[in-house]
């Protein structure tokens, strides 16, 4: 109901939160020299991450070898993080390239890592288009980021 009520951001919020420190305001978990890690915050599953790179970029073509490395090293580690601290039992990962394919930011890329559990889908997304996330998005916040500054 959040994004409902809200509207659309103007902007593009991942670079709204490189230009911050990480906190659970902006769902920042870690930022390394050419990426970051953020929560999604509209989940579409407790755990939901996005990984980006710092440079606002569009086009998978336009990254650098750099970001390509920095882009994969976040990808494992936040894959490591959320199998300690969530112990899922498998992930969807991948990268919407285009608003047709579904990405709802185009202009900045960016990974998504769904956590995934056996029946996590059940009749509610199915019947009455609702998704149920068992845990707060602040208390997954605070759980993702120690597990990240201890790795």
């Amino acid at each position: 109901m959040e994004y409902i009520y809200k509207g659309k951001e103007e902007g593009c919020f991942i670079c709204k939160a490189v230009s911050q420190k990480p906190s659970s305001k902006n769902l920042v978990l870690k930022k390394f020299n050419r990426v970051l890690i953020i929560m999604n915050r509209f989940p579409y599953n407790t755990g939901h991450l996005m990984i980006a790179p710092i440079a606002h970029k569009g086009d998978i073509e336009t990254l650098t070898e750099e970001e390509k490395e920095e882009l994969m090293e976040a990808l494992v580690e936040s894959v490591k993080v959320l199998k300690k601290t969530m112990k899922p039992e498998g992930f969807n990962v991948g990268i919407n390239l285009g608003r047709i394919a579904g990405a709802g930011l185009d202009q900045h890329l960016h990974i998504h890592i769904v956590p995934r559990w056996g029946g996590d889908t059940n009749y509610m997304p199915v019947l009455s288009e609702t998704k149920v996330i068992p845990q707060h998005i602040k208390a997954t916040y605070r759980l993702l980021k120690q597990a990240f500054e201890k790795l």
